[in-house]
C-alpha cells in the first residue's frame, strides 16, 4: 500500500493512496459529489425549507443558494481562483453557512478561524495559509475586529479584502450580495479530491497546524453521521458548538443541506438560552463539549418538558464522565445521550451509540467503531498491535481521514507505514467494537516511574457534589519524579480542600499513588474554542506553582 504526496487539481500538496481511494470510491464512501451539487438538487425540490434558524432570523434553502450565488459572483470578480484561501472569523451566524457554499461552488478553499483569537494567533495563521480574502464581524463581545484587522493589513501582503458583516464599513457584507449572482456557467468544475478546508488545530502543543480535507473526506463523515444516527428532514438541531470549529461547521454547513433539517445557530453561549432555544424550536438533536451537556443538565433536571424533544445528544472534544451520561439519560429517558470520539484530523472516529440497548455502552465507552473507519491498539513504543482489552496508542483511518498537514514536514512521525493516523490518545477497544479513552498521550503522570492517567481520577473526582469541574496535570515534584496537581471548579456555594479529595477518593478504592497531591480551586480553566481544556496551559501553571513553592 503505497503512500505518496501528490499535488491535488488546485496545487496543494496532499497525502494520497491510490489504492484506498480506489476502494472507498467503489464501496461508494466517495460520493464523487460536492457540496455544491447536494443544494442545488435540494433547493430544485424544496426552495422554501428551512436551511438555519437564528433567533428570530430564518434562512431558506432559496435564499441561501442565491446569496451564495452573488457571493460566488464576487468572489469571481475578485479574481479567486480554485485552491485560492478564504477565511472567515465569524461566530455562529448564518452568513458563515452561505460563504461556505460560495466557497464550494467556486473551489475556494475555506479557512474558518475562530472569534476568540486575537492579533497573534490570526496574523499567524492568515499568512501561513495564504488568505486572500476574510469576513469578521465590526464588533463581537465588545471587541473591535474590523479595527483588528486595519492593523494587521501591513503584515499581510497576500490578503487582498476585508469584508465585514453585520457592519458597515468600505467593504462589508451587504455590498457583496449586491453583486450579480454567478450563472452556471461561469462556475468551475471543482473536483472532489481538491483541497476544500484548511481548519486550524486548538494550539495546545506548539503553534497550531492548518488540517487539509479533500470535499472527498469532509463529505463522507456528515454522510457517515447522518445515517448512523438517522438525521432526516424532521430534525432540528440545535448546534451550540462554534462553526468555526470542525463540529460546528459539519453541522451548520453541510448537514441541512445533505439531510434537510434545519440547525439552530447560537452565537454566544448561556445554558438558560440554550434551553429556551430548544424549547421554542422544538429541537431534537444537539452535541457539544461536557460543559454543554453538564449546565443545561443542571437547568433542565427541574423542567424537563423544555427539553423533551431531544432525542439524541453526542458529547465529546474533551474528559467526559461516564456518570454524566448516566444521569442524562435517567434523568431524560427518551433521549439517547452517549459519548464519541473524533478530531479535526480524523472526524467522528467512533460514532457513539444507535439505540437505548447500547445506553451503558454511550456511558462507558467512546463509542463504537464503525466500518469503514479502521481503528488498532497498538504499543506506543513500537507499533505492534495490542490484544483486545489492553490499554495502547489509538491509531486510525477512513474515507473521513484528512490528507494531511499544510506543511507536508508537519507530517513526519505522524502516520504509521499503513497510513494510520496516530490520534495523540490511549485508549482500549473492548467487546469487539467498542473505544475507551483512557488518557492523552501527552497527560500521563509518570510518579516514580509508575504512569498514572488522570482520567480515571478525574472520571471519579466528578461525582464529588463540591467540584463542578476537575483537571488533573503532572506537576514536577523532588521526590517522585511528578505528582497530580488538580484544577478544581467548585460548584457554587461549595470548597473543596486537597484532605477533602484524598479522602473521597479513598473511599472509591483508588490507591493511593493516584492521588493529587496539590489543588488549585479555580473560577475557569483555560479552553480551546470547542470547550477542550487546554492541558498544557495547566502543565505550565503547574511548573510556576511548584518552583515558587520551592522558593
Amino acid at each position: 500500500m503505497e503512500w505518496i504526496m501528490k499535488t491535488d487539481p488546485s496545487g496543494w500538496q496532499t497525502r494520497w493512496c491510490e489504492e484506498l481511494a480506489q476502494r472507498w470510491r467503489e464501496e461508494g464512501h466517495w460520493a464523487g459529489t460536492t457540496l455544491t451539487d447536494t443544494a442545488r438538487a435540494s433547493v430544485a425540490r424544496e426552495p422554501g425549507r428551512v436551511l438555519l434558524i437564528e433567533g428570530d432570523r430564518r434562512l431558506t434553502q432559496g435564499e441561501a443558494w442565491d446569496q451564495a450565488l452573488r457571493l460566488a459572483g464576487f468572489f469571481l470578480s475578485r479574481g479567486l481562483k480554485p485552491g485560492d484561501v478564504i477565511s472567515f472569523q465569524l461566530p455562529n451566524w448564518s452568513e458563515a453557512s452561505v460563504i461556505a457554499l460560495a466557497a464550494r461552488m467556486t473551489g475556494l478553499v475555506i479557512n474558518p478561524v475562530p472569534p476568540i483569537y486575537r492579533e497573534s494567533e490570526l496574523a499567524y495563521i492568515l499568512a501561513d495559509c495564504g488568505a486572500k480574502l476574510i469576513f469578521v464581524p465590526g464588533t463581537f463581545r465588545k471587541h473591535d475586529h474590523a479595527a483588528m484587522m486595519a492593523g494587521l493589513r501591513d503584515q499581510l501582503p497576500a490578503l487582498n479584502d476585508v469584508i465585514t458583516v453585520r457592519a458597515d464599513s468600505e467593504l462589508a457584507w451587504d455590498d457583496v450580495l449586491s453583486h450579480q449572482p454567478a450563472s452556471e456557467a461561469e462556475l468551475p468544475e471543482v473536483d472532489p479530491a481538491a483541497v476544500m478546508i484548511a481548519m486550524y488545530t486548538s494550539g495546545t502543543t506548539g503553534k497550531p497546524k492548518g488540517v487539509l480535507h479533500i470535499h472527498h473526506s469532509y463529505d463522507h463523515r456528515v454522510r457517515a453521521m447522518a445515517e448512523a444516527w438517522r438525521i432526516g428532514p424532521d430534525d432540528v438541531v440545535f448546534m451550540p458548538s462554534p462553526v468555526t470549529h470542525i463540529t460546528g461547521a459539519l453541522w451548520a454547513f453541510d448537514m441541512p443541506w445533505v439531510t434537510g433539517c434545519a440547525s439552530v445557530l447560537m452565537d454566544i453561549w448561556a445554558a438558560d438560552d440554550g434551553i429556551r432555544c430548544i424549547e421554542r424550536n422544538g429541537c431534537t438533536v444537539s452535541g457539544g463539549a461536557t460543559p454543554f451537556l453538564q449546565q443545561l443538565l443542571d437547568l433542565a433536571a427541574d423542567r424537563p418538558a423544555a427539553v423533551s424533544s431531544l432525542r439524541l445528544f453526542f458529547c465529546g472534544g474533551t474528559t467526559v464522565s461516564p456518570d454524566l451520561i448516566r444521569t442524562v439519560s435517567d434523568t431524560f429517558p427518551n433521549g439517547l445521550f452517549f459519548r464519541c470520539y473524533g478530531s479535526t484530523e480524523m472526524v467522528t472516529a467512533t460514532l457513539g451509540i444507535q439505540e437505548r440497548s447500547q445506553a451503558e455502552y454511550g456511558a462507558e465507552t467512546d463509542g463504537e467503531i464503525v466500518y469503514p473507519v479502521e481503528m488498532r491498539i497498538v504499543d506506543p513504543a513500537g507499533d505492534a498491535e495490542l490484544p483486545e482489552g489492553e490499554e495502547g496508542e489509538i491509531i486510525a483511518r477512513g474515507p473521513g481521514l484528512f490528507v494531511g498537514y499544510l506543511h507536508p514536514e508537519d507530517n513526519e512521525g505522524n502516520f504509521d507505514a499503513e497510513g494510520f493516523f496516530r490520534m495523540g490518545d490511549l485508549g482500549r477497544i473492548v467487546d469487539g467494537k467498542y473505544l475507551v479513552i483512557t488518557g492523552r498521550k501527552k497527560d500521563i503522570i509518570i510518579r516514580s516511574g509508575e504512569n498514572i492517567s488522570p482520567k480515571e481520577v478525574e472520571d471519579l473526582l466528578f461525582n464529588h457534589p463540591a467540584i463542578a469541574e476537575v483537571a488533573i496535570v503532572a506537576m514536577p515534584s523532588a521526590t517522585t519524579g511528578e505528582k497530580g496537581c488538580a484544577f478544581i471548579i467548585p460548584r457554587e456555594g461549595r470548597t473543596i480542600d486537597l484532605l477533602e479529595i484524598q479522602r473521597f477518593l479513598g473511599e472509591a478504592g483508588l490507591a493511593k499513588q493516584k492521588f493529587p497531591e496539590h489543588v488549585v480551586l479555580t473560577d475557569d480553566l483555560p479552553r480551546v474554542p470547542s470547550g477542550k481544556v487546554r492541558k498544557d496551559v495547566l502543565r505550565t501553571r503547574a511548573q510556576e506553582i511548584a518552583e515558587e513553592m520551592a522558593g
